[in-house]
């Protein structure tokens, strides 16, 4: 008779070569911002402005990754973890955002790859995790379409000096949120409420994607959206309509886009503006062959049409404006699930549909859940921090992944958001979803019951590999 415990262990195999990781960003993390001529980017700015950041934090420091790389490298192979997605700086790399390259930011990324690698674990690198260098801002940003050409330059840059050293890379991640959390809403850098603008920043996110992914010529490249389940409400007409309403401006923009080189026709209806700014070629750019669909999951939306509701999924941290372009009106309401510290509900069946979607309405791609995690309100007690409801929730969507596997899902990996406490964007430090627990004090890290868990699941599936083997 086995324990539960065991029985979870074992219910939790995945087929052999399957990847386990966990995820970071930069601006997140690395700290740094002064140092070895790395440019002011976008949040540096934002973080900066009174109002926009909870508590007036900033990521200055963050939690110091850009000096102690080392150490963090050390606690990802006592984890056991198969691969390390990060971001690259741009601003690190191309302090103007164009123009002159910073040899010293392309020298920290092979020295953290390098230190990668002689631990075994193989890093995926993501090109843009939401730092622009606030010189292209300044010229307009992504609205602008020459920011596009410039992040494909910046990519080519990039591969060449890190191809030998990674072989994974991505291109944007999740680019809904830097169209109009940054430009609609103004939650986020640089803070903009420019709908239409957001609309152009959204294709030209796209096409810098296509733009990059012809750029490097790389063996292995994919594409990253952030997908959501989406229910109605209720059965009626405005529910529905609000319920296709977020999913065409949420997932099927941009998944239409990258997989099948259309816009959906709804959508672009629903926007009713000028889409003078998507040129002749753009989308067949934008189709550019990738060679995985990397999706971040985080929850389910349940939506409505009626009147009275609020505009937004959670809570913003700050006074901020309704990214639904075209849809404002739409309102999101409690579909009764538990929720994280985040307002966000908790729904692993979710996860198991988008990716369940992907399979069965697109072109066959291989895919990785690339982000997947939950902020709880941790506390470290005598050395250790019990976080029951962060394993809980890592369980089921390791759950629904195995499902989505046995459905016929060609599903490759899972990396688990994030590897460390760090700066969540717009809520400081206020919000943890770390697997690794960080004083931001003193900066010592100590490993959650989640991270040691994820670590038996690892190591588990390994044994079992071996034994297959």
């Amino acid at each position: 008779m086995t324990t539960q415990e065991e029985q979870t262990r074992i219910g939790l195999r995945f087929p052999t070569g399957f990847v386990f990781g966990a995820a970071t960003s930069a601006y997140q993390i690395e700290g740094a911002v002064d140092e070895d001529g790395r440019g002011v980017s976008i949040w540096d700015t934002f973080a900066k402005t009174p109002g926009r950041v909870l508590n007036g934090d900033n990521a200055d420091v963050a939690i110091d990754h850009y000096h102690r790389y080392r150490e963090d490298a050390q606690i990802m192979a006592e984890l056991g973890l198969s691969a390390y997605r990060f971001s690259v700086s741009w601003p690190r790399i191309q302090p103007d955002g164009s123009g002159r390259i910073n040899q010293k930011g392309l020298d920290f990324y092979k020295r953290l790859t390098d230190e990668l690698r002689r631990h075994g674990i193989d890093p995926w690198l993501t090109l843009y995790h939401w730092d622009l260098p606030q010189a292209l801002e300044d010229r307009g940003g992504w609205p602008n379409r020459d920011t596009a050409y410039c992040f494909a330059d910046y990519a080519a840059t990039v591969h060449e000096a890190l191809k030998d050293y990674v072989h994974t890379f991505s291109t944007v991640n999740e680019p809904w949120c830097t169209a109009f959390l940054g430009y609609a809403s103004g939650e986020h850098a640089p803070g903009r409420r420019e709908p239409e603008n957001a609309i152009r920043g959204a294709h030209h996110l796209n096409l810098a994607h296509g733009l990059s992914v012809q750029a490097m010529g790389a063996r292995r490249v994919g594409g990253c959206v952030n997908l959501y389940a989406i229910t109605p409400a209720t059965a009626s007409e405005a529910d529905q309509d609000a319920a296709r309403r977020i999913d065409g401006l949420q997932n099927r923009f941009f998944l239409d886009a990258l997989m099948t080189g259309r816009y959906p026709q709804d959508v672009l209806d629903d926007l009713g503006m000028d889409l003078d700014f998507i040129r002749d070629g753009d989308l067949a750019t934008i189709k550019a062959p990738i060679d995985l669909l990397l999706v971040n999951y985080y929850s389910r939306f349940t939506v409505s049409g009626a009147p009275g509701g609020r505009a937004s999924a959670a809570a913003a941290p700050t006074d901020t404006g309704s990214p639904w372009v075209g849809s404002e009106h739409v309102s999101f309401v409690n579909g009764g699930r538990p929720v994280t510290a985040m307002g966000w509900e908790i729904d692993r069946g979710g996860l198991l549909e988008v990716l369940s979607r992907v399979a069965r309405d697109y072109p066959a791609i291989p895919m990785v859940v690339s982000e997947n995690g939950a902020a709880f309100d941790d506390v470290l007690e005598h050395g250790r921090v019990h976080d029951a409801e962060r394993v809980a929730y890592l369980d089921e969507h390791l759950r629904a992944c195995r499902d989505a596997i046995d459905a016929g899902v060609p599903l490759e990996g899972y990396f688990a958001w994030s590897l460390m406490d760090n700066f969540e964007w717009a809520w400081g430090y206020g919000k943890r979803f770390g697997l690794v627990h960080v004083d931001f004090e003193t900066q010592r890290r100590v490993l959650k019951d989640s991270a040691l868990w994820y670590s038996e699941i690892i190591r588990q599936n390994r044994r079992h590999e071996q034994t297959d083997s």
